[in-house]
């Protein structure tokens, strides 16, 4: 099976071999900025490592190359709009948790088990009468939830 690396993963080997083989006066060419990385700060680092190694830089869709001024300073266009962009949403987001939480709501996911039905777990486990998976199969819940609500105990 050939499996693919996405832009998300920061050590991909395709990358790095391609990078090895840069030298300088070459020009690094991708489609679209997000099969790069998908982290703002990994791009502009990648685009400063190979800015070091006087190596360019193009993007085809977004028509962004580096190795010109105009094009250096669209690339810090975008990575500040980009940046700026996940500031916004992460505020966005801590607000609105915040506001749930002010009116009683938690999130995460529900507990398996209530406390009453948790006590009962750990009594069936100390009775010794019920194998694991019958004490698991009465309760409706997993062998591993059952074990971290003993283990809690």
């Amino acid at each position: 099976m050939d499996y693919k690396t996405g832009g998300a993963v920061t050590n991909r080997s395709g990358l790095d071999k391609t990078l090895d083989v840069l030298r300088p006066g070459d020009a690094l060419v991708v489609w679209k900025l997000d099969r790069l990385g998908r982290s703002l700060s990994h791009l502009v680092e990648l685009v400063n490592q190979l800015k070091e190694r006087e190596v360019g830089f193009r993007s085809l869709q977004e028509s962004i190359d580096t190795t010109s001024g105009v094009g250096k300073l669209v690339f810090h266009i975008f990575a500040s709009l980009a940046e700026f962009e996940r500031d916004m949403i992460r505020e966005r987001t801590l607000a609105g948790l915040e506001s749930a939480r002010a009116r009683g709501r938690m999130g995460g996911r529900p507990k398996a088990l209530d406390k009453k039905r948790a006590a009962m777990a750990r009594s069936m486990h100390r009775d010794k009468n019920l194998t694991v998976k019958e004490i698991c199969e009465t309760l409706g819940i997993g062998k591993t939830t059952f074990y971290r609500y003993v283990k809690a105990a």
